[in-house]
């Protein structure tokens, strides 16, 4: 049922109709082309090449470290192993602080490194860099709530939006980054409640990661997807390789729950 015999390779505008139309999206990270291609014959809709590989590919302890280089690498390799999802690539920390540096970092993403879109992390402060980028014809995947290059600002890896004041910027800021031209949204570990909100007030998709069953789409890190790495793992996060035979099964039984609104569960939300 998902795979490449679904057709021809998605695109941007098409995300929006699977929105429109209540087919939810299907969304996993990929650092290389192997692993890639896999997500591709899985029917995978959209592939987010993470900063997060600083962690799961580096085994650093935070994604800080990746520099543009180094997600530009790791955007070729999976652009070479992927053709039917929507590609996304992160701009790594500090890598978008101003107009001309986002310009240029985001060219080499889609350019250098064959995405068709890149992601940004931050609030209404952003709204006009993303502006200027769409101006320019780069789209852009914004990302609110838990924003990992913000950690020690934040206080740490926790849910965001609890209180009253905290989830009404956060509903503000998605509303600016739509107005200046923003294509999708990442809303990671909000209450299901708020990532509902936001996903019935906006006309483009929002993906979720530890945000609720609510949101347009999903997406987890391929590592925690195959139970993958050691330590405490976050509330959202499901083992599909504990029922699965093999890679590929559990790739496909990950497309099947979320396009069959089977994960996330209430246990895998945050209230």
């Amino acid at each position: 049922m998902y795979g490449k015999d679904r057709g021809q390779p998605l695109t941007i505008p098409g995300l929006t109709k699977l929105k429109a139309s209540g087919e939810k999206i299907a969304c996993l990270t990929a650092y290389d082309a192997t692993f890639a291609e896999a997500l591709d014959a899985a029917g995978v809709d959209v592939i987010l090449v993470g900063d997060s590989l600083g962690m799961v590919v580096q085994g650093r302890s935070s994604t800080l470290p990746v520099t543009v280089d180094h997600m530009v690498y790791h955007c070729a390799a999976v652009a070479r192993g992927a053709s039917r999802p929507v590609l996304i690539g992160d701009m790594p920390f500090l890598s978008f602080r101003d107009v001309d540096r986002a310009l240029e970092n985001a060219g080499r993403l889609m350019a250098e490194g064959g995405m068709q879109m890149v992601k940004l992390e931050g609030g209404g402060r952003i709204a006009d860099i993303t502006r200027r980028l769409v101006d320019a014809g780069i789209p852009v995947c914004a990302h609110l709530g838990l924003t990992p290059q913000s950690v020690h600002q934040l206080g740490g890896y926790r849910v965001q939006g609890r209180a009253e004041e905290e989830a009404e910027r956060i509903v503000e800021d998605a509303r600016s980054l739509e107005d200046a031209g923003a294509s999708l949204l990442v809303l990671e570990c909000v209450p299901d409640a708020l990532a509902g909100r936001i996903t019935e007030s906006l006309g483009i998709p929002t993906i979720g990661i530890g945000a609720g069953p609510a949101c347009d789409g999903q997406v987890l890190v391929l590592h925690d997807l195959l139970g993958l790495g050691s330590g405490p793992k976050a509330r959202f996060v499901r083992n599909f390789m504990a029922d699965a035979e093999d890679i590929p099964g559990a790739l496909s039984a990950y497309v099947s729950s979320v396009k069959e609104g089977h994960y996330p569960g209430s246990e895998e939300s945050y209230g």
